[in-house]
């Protein structure tokens, strides 16, 4: 098993509903779509981070939270706190129905941060 070396000062962190039991390419999709539509809203307000990030190699922490009131809670936080972050809504094109809010893209955001909010969560 490889070591890191120090820790990362960066990261991204994708907070996924287990609840829905999306199939593994639906549930690859959201995230995909997580992380990208977060580091958008980073790249707008805190380029500075995504730059950091960007540096660091884009460290990204997939977990998972039981349903829907969960997800909203840490969105609630996250926005709080002043982190960037973008909620996926689903099109409802196949799997899901029409506006199921699937995952939660934080960040790129400072890691240390991020731990007091979401290091408690499971890993996916």
């Amino acid at each position: 098993m490889v070591q890191l070396t120090r820790e990362l000062d960066f990261k991204q962190v994708i907070v996924v509903r287990i609840d829905l039991k999306m199939g593994k390419g639906k549930l690859a999709v959201q995230v995909a779509h997580a992380a990208i539509s977060a580091f958008e809203e980073a790249r707008k307000r805190r380029p500075e981070w995504v730059q950091a990030w960007l540096d660091e190699g884009q460290a990204k922490v997939a977990v998972k939270v039981g349903d829907l009131g969960e997800l909203m809670k840490l969105k609630s936080e996250a926005a709080k706190q002043r982190f960037p972050h973008s909620l996926v809504t689903d099109r409802g094109l196949t799997q899901l129905p029409p506006s199921t809010i699937t995952c939660l893209g934080i960040g790129p955001a400072p890691s240390i941060d991020l731990d007091e909010l979401t290091g408690a969560l499971p890993l996916l």
